[in-house]
């Protein structure tokens, strides 16, 4: 009999410690300390580059909007954000990757270079000016306006996971 009534109190601590005891982690991709940090803007980011795909510039904008929309609890304005985003698109560019047996390119290398100005209102000593790059291949059999927008939105995916992680992911 004492045994149970010894039992009985040392199972409810332990049940009470358990469920007041409870961490959470949230893998959202950022490191925002949002009672300080509450809105970003993002300016749109000319081409300034010699060939122009005139697209590229408002798919920009909008995965780069996406991306802190969907990954942070910012409100992203056009304008006066705590976290200000502005540049330019500077290269936009076709390399023959690789050749063939036949002495003509076998494959073709698209690559799209950002700069990119960041400043952090809440803590300046974070702003920077950075160029972001990324890279994609296709084969040189077809034509670049026939891959050309998949081709561009898996290379603007890739700038803006790398312009995110610079920006509000410091962990």
């Amino acid at each position: 009999m004492k045994k149970t009534t010894l039992l009985y109190p040392a199972l409810i601590t332990l049940l009470a410690i358990l469920t007041a005891c409870s961490v959470s982690y949230s893998f959202n991709g950022s490191s925002i300390n949002y009672d300080i940090v509450k809105t970003v803007s993002i300016d749109k980011f000319p081409i300034r580059c010699a060939y122009v795909w005139s697209p590229m510039e408002a798919m920009f904008y909008n995965t780069l909007s996406d991306a802190y929309n969907n990954k942070t609890k910012l409100q992203v304005l056009k304008r006066g954000g705590d976290l200000q985003l502005s540049g330019e698109i500077t290269e936009y560019s076709q390399l023959n990757k690789s050749i063939s047996s036949d002495g003509y390119a076998a494959q073709t290398q698209l690559k799209i270079t950002v700069n990119v100005r960041f400043v952090n209102n809440t803590k300046h000593e974070e702003d920077f000016e950075r160029q972001f790059s990324a890279t994609a291949e296709y084969d040189s059999s077809q034509q670049l306006n026939a891959v050309q927008e998949q081709l561009v939105q898996e290379i603007l995916d890739d700038i803006t996971d790398q312009i995110f992680n610079a920006t509000v992911a410091n962990w």
